[in-house]
């Protein structure tokens, strides 16, 4: 089955497995930042942005994703980094880096609806992401800088 998707504002044609996950198909395109670990749903390794919102990529059908937009972390820096990358690594959030990149895509996703959120609104958004480095005080304390980076506060 072939299937059209955008990547990062790249569209593109793909062919697919039948239940072949969007994570796999995004990992065998070049999107490595999409990480497998768990295949489950559990960890929040594979998150990517679908339509603006916040999934994990193993869960999610390719041929679901025919027609639609799919950011990745590739895609969320232009020429400088975002905010959320540059708060992470200001506030020393990045340890190993396996789940940084679905981490920040989830965190997008509240900030985009969300710009101003509480910390408690952070740590549920983070609920599904699982980290064994970081303990989550700093990516919490990043997000919230990015925040108040990108309302223009700082």
């Amino acid at each position: 089955m072939r299937v059209a998707i955008s990547v990062n504002g790249r569209r593109t044609e793909v062919d697919i497995e039948p239940g072949e996950s969007l994570m796999d198909v995004l990992r065998r395109s070049e999107y490595t930042s999409v990480k497998n670990g768990c295949d489950r749903g559990d960890c929040g390794s594979c998150a990517v942005l679908l339509d603006g919102r916040a999934v994990n990529a193993c869960l999610v059908f390719a041929a679901k994703a025919d027609g639609r937009e799919i950011r990745t972390i590739e895609g969320l820096a232009t020429d400088d980094l975002h905010p959320l990358q540059s708060a992470s690594l200001d506030a020393g959030a990045v340890q190993c880096g396996f789940c940084t990149p679905g981490m920040l895509l989830t965190a997008l996703d509240l900030l985009e609806h969300t710009p101003d959120p509480t910390e408690d609104e952070v740590r549920e958004t983070l609920a599904g992401n699982y980290c064994r480095c970081t303990g989550y005080v700093k990516p919490i304390e990043a997000i919230l800088e990015a925040a108040a980076r990108m309302r223009g506060a700082r």
